[in-house]
């Protein structure tokens, strides 16, 4: 842990990424309507992509009952396999929503989406954790970026509820679960007229 009294605050991200870090929730909703409007889904895609999808709300779950946001650099649980287990969560959703589609229209905008916006997200959240976090390069060099490690893990913090819920991580869950239902209800729809 490091003390943020000792470290001073960095200074926000800028260009690209700042723009990026503002557009990716809005532009999260608007891509919401576009999927549903294009997507095409059966009952073994949405079957498959909800088999898919479940593993990434796990792993966000799992990764915010350990994260101490802009407290302490959070190495423990799903962070000591990978620095963004969180993003590594929604882009495994992200992949689920994609097999429930069956769209490849939807699937190349994910891709666009993850470069664009995700990818400068990542690097400008990690230059905020080298600035705040001195022993971060440490950590950066022992655990990677996105793909996780599958081995060498530490386990020293316990999951916490409060973490969970304080971060309202129940939202991806919802969230996941219910445009799983509405592509449910536009196949039920669909298959009537």
């Amino acid at each position: 842990m490091t003390d943020s009294a000792t470290n001073p605050v960095p200074a926000p991200p800028t260009g690209w990424a700042r723009i990026a870090r503002r557009i990716r929730v809005p532009l999260g909703f608007l891509f919401a309507i576009f999927y549903f409007y294009v997507a095409h889904p059966t009952w073994a895609s949405i079957a498959a992509g909800l088999a898919l999808a479940a593993p990434g709300v796990l792993i966000r779950a799992a990764a915010s009952g350990h994260i101490h946001k802009n407290e302490q650099l959070t190495t423990s649980g799903p962070y000591a396999y990978t620095r963004n287990p969180l993003y590594l969560g929604s882009f495994i959703i992200a992949l689920g929503f994609a097999v429930a589609s069956r769209s490849l229209w939807i699937a190349a905008v994910m891709v666009v989406m993850l470069l664009a916006i995700y990818l400068p997200v990542i690097l400008s959240e990690e230059d905020f954790l080298r600035q705040r976090f001195n022993e971060f390069e440490d950590y950066a060099r022992n655990v990677p970026r996105l793909f996780p490690k599958l081995r060498g893990g530490r386990h020293n913090v316990a999951f916490s509820w409060n973490l969970y819920l304080k971060h309202r991580e129940y939202n991806a869950l919802l969230g996941t679960l219910g445009m799983m239902a509405a592509l449910a209800v536009k196949l039920l729809f669909a298959d009537r007229y």
